[in-house]
């Protein structure tokens, strides 16, 4: 009876747990078991391990073979463990050196001719092995980039299945050559998100930007077809400072588990961008799929920005799925396979048309054709609820004819990007010590506790008293007048910090 032993990592969301490949081979009638909780694509590995070894001119062992994945109580999913219940198989047939072996991570899927197939999730996985005490990873050539993006990591790239065996001490007759497998990427290109001073007018919206960007944030520009709301927002991400390294790498690792990364630049520095069409289902922006569900837009768009062009168009059932991530930064997301924990703390920006022919704001609302039910019922797909939860509320008028012939441009995107980086110096200076970065994250106590300038807490409560405002509602205006009095390089708001927060908070609220 033979016994070999490897390592491989299982990914629950991004969390990885270093799993101990057993492969135990006994002098019985021939037959290939997997145990330990394998998904459909894994319990499939057998014949994918068998063909492999057999196209790499090994002779597959005539024994009763048994692959335990152990811890046996975590469910595993995917076709990453191919190489290690190969390389298991092949160290309890005395192929390959057993010595040291249960200590090498193996993660990678095996073609039918021996090659080995990029996976996803491979940065997460080889920063959980490292973690973990088993620096040594064995890859797929055309992963080997992600998985040297980890610091600490040995990682050792391999093409075929026969490199693997010739890694581990075995040896071939005559081992086939084959070509490396290029990983399959579904990026995008890295989209520019434009220049600031390419926006013409728009003064109050171009404040109420800066200070989304300032402060983290969310925005809802409400306006007529044509006024620049969409262009205002695509400039989001061309004002908000670079990722920290360790933002960086929790953002590169939700990518590379939704195979939308490519290692070739490295790290993702800039905060990322996504804008789903309105036809998108609840899957595709929370996340989803069979077994264990993978990361939708929202958690895509973690550290970065999440852009709900036409907003009210969006099903409700949408909708109403961002209330939990936009309070909470992150989804679990329970599925057959499991549950599944992403980031999610994101911008939110919406941009709506204040009624179905979006009119209602141009003109007074003489050129509206729309009747007071059908603007009621289009702006009421956008529940109080949701509403309450987007800190600015801005709208957005149509440009003057003098804006349009001004001949002076606005400020760049670079001169508002470097008041926002010191704003957001003021305001991480002033939450040292605590799980907080920005305005948005901070509690509404913790803030009213340091807020004792004359009036400050008065006038907001006052509104409050007046229906203008609820509970949640004046918290967010004192993180907006924060954020307000950070951009102005204050140490505290005043009341006028809180009136201009009132404005961005109210102005264009349909709710």
């Amino acid at each position: 009876m033979g016994l070999g032993t490897t390592a491989a990592v299982a990914l629950t969301g991004l969390t990885g747990h270093v799993v101990e490949v057993q492969a135990q081979l006994a002098a019985s009638v021939p037959g290939f078991t997997l145990v330990g909780l394998p998904d459909t694509a894994l319990n499939e590995s057998r014949e994918r391990v068998r063909a492999a070894v057999l196209s790499t001119g090994i002779k597959w062992p005539h024994r009763k073979i048994t692959v335990n994945l152990s811890p046996a109580s975590l469910r595993k999913s995917g076709s990453s463990f191919d190489v290690a219940i190969a390389v298991a198989v092949l160290a309890g047939d005395g192929v390959v050196s057993r010595a040291g072996l249960d200590r090498v991570v193996h993660l990678a899927e095996l073609g039918l001719d021996g090659r080995l197939q990029p996976v996803r999730g491979v940065l997460p996985a080889v920063a959980a092995a490292v973690e973990a005490g088993c620096p040594d990873v064995v890859v797929a050539t055309g992963d080997a980039d992600e998985a040297r993006l980890v610091p600490g990591a040995r990682v050792h790239a391999a093409s075929s299945l026969a490199e693997v065996v010739l890694l581990h001490g075995g040896e071939l007759a005559e081992p086939p050559v084959l070509d490396p497998v290029r990983a399959a990427r579904q990026s995008a290109p890295r989209r520019s998100p434009g220049d600031l001073a390419e926006v013409v007018g728009q003064v109050h919206a171009r404040m109420a930007l800066e200070v989304a960007a300032a402060g983290g944030h969310h925005l809802l520009l409400v306006g007529p077809p044509g006024a620049g709301k969409t262009m205002l927002a695509a400039r989001l991400p061309g004002i908000l400072p670079d990722l920290t390294p360790s933002e960086a790498v929790e953002v590169t690792s939700v990518h590379s588990v939704a195979g939308t990364f490519d290692p070739g630049n490295g790290l993702l520095t800039r905060p990322p961008f996504e804008d789903p069409h309105h036809t998108a289902t609840p899957a595709a922006i929370v996340g989803g799929g069979s077994g264990l569900a993978r990361p939708g837009a929202v958690s895509r768009a973690h550290r970065g920005v999440l852009l709900l062009d036409e907003a009210p168009e969006f099903p409700s059932r949408v909708l109403e799925t961002l209330r939990q991530p936009l309070e909470q930064g992150e989804l679990v997301l329970h599925r057959s396979g499991g549950a599944a924990r992403y980031p999610a703390r994101f911008q939110l920006v919406l941009a709506a048309n204040p009624c179905p022919c979006g009119m209602a704001s141009v003109n007074k609302g003489l050129d509206c054709s729309c009747t007071p039910m059908a603007k009621r019922r289009y702006f009421g797909r956008l529940s109080g609820p949701l509403l309450d939860r987007v800190d600015l509320q801005v709208e957005v008028l149509p440009v003057t004819r003098a804006e349009r012939t001004a001949r002076s441009e606005g400020e760049s995107s670079a001169v508002v990007a470097a008041r926002v980086a010191q704003a957001r110096a003021a305001a991480r200076e002033r939450l040292a010590g605590t799980p907080w970065t920005t305005n948005a994250e901070v509690p509404g106590r913790w803030l009213r506790e340091r807020s004792r300038a004359p009036g400050v807490l008065q006038a907001i409560e006052q509104m409050v008293d007046r229906g203008v405002l609820s509970l949640r509602g004046a918290d967010r205006v004192l993180r907006i007048a924060w954020t307000h009095a950070d951009l102005a390089g204050r140490a505290a708001p005043t009341v006028d910090d809180v009136s201009t927060a009132v404005t961005m908070r109210t102005r264009g609220s349909h709710a």
